[in-house]
C-alpha cells in the first residue's frame, strides 16, 4: 500500500488591489486560462518567488568566506570593476 504524505497549514487570505496597465491585466488572464491557474495564484507564487530571491540574497556566507572576509581594505570610492579592468590590462600588455 502507498502512502501519500501531505503537509496542512493554516493560509489567511487576504485582499489585494492593484493598479496595472490594462493590456497586461488581459495577457495575464490570458496566460492564466491557458495555465488552468488563477490569476491569484500566478501573482502569489511570483511574490514568493522575489521574497525567497531576497531571503537567498541575505544569507549568512559559509564559515570559510566569512573567515577570509575583510582581508583586503580598499580606498574609499574604489570600484572594483575599475580595479579589474587595470588587473586585465596590465595582464594582457
Amino acid at each position: 500500500m502507498n502512502f501519500i504524505r501531505v503537509k496542512l497549514g493554516v493560509y489567511m487570505n487576504t485582499k489585494l488591489t492593484l493598479n496595472l496597465d490594462k493590456d497586461v491585466i488581459q495577457r495575464a488572464k490570458q496566460y492564466a486560462e491557458d495555465n488552468k491557474r488563477s490569476l491569484s495564484s500566478i501573482v502569489e507564487s511570483y511574490f514568493r518567488f522575489l521574497t525567497d530571491q531576497e531571503k537567498k540574497e541575505l544569507a549568512p556566507f559559509s564559515p570559510i568566506v566569512n573567515e577570509r572576509s575583510g582581508v583586503i581594505e580598499l580606498e574609499e570610492g574604489f570600484k572594483l570593476k575599475d580595479g579589474y579592468q587595470d588587473y586585465l590590462i596590465e595582464k594582457y600588455s
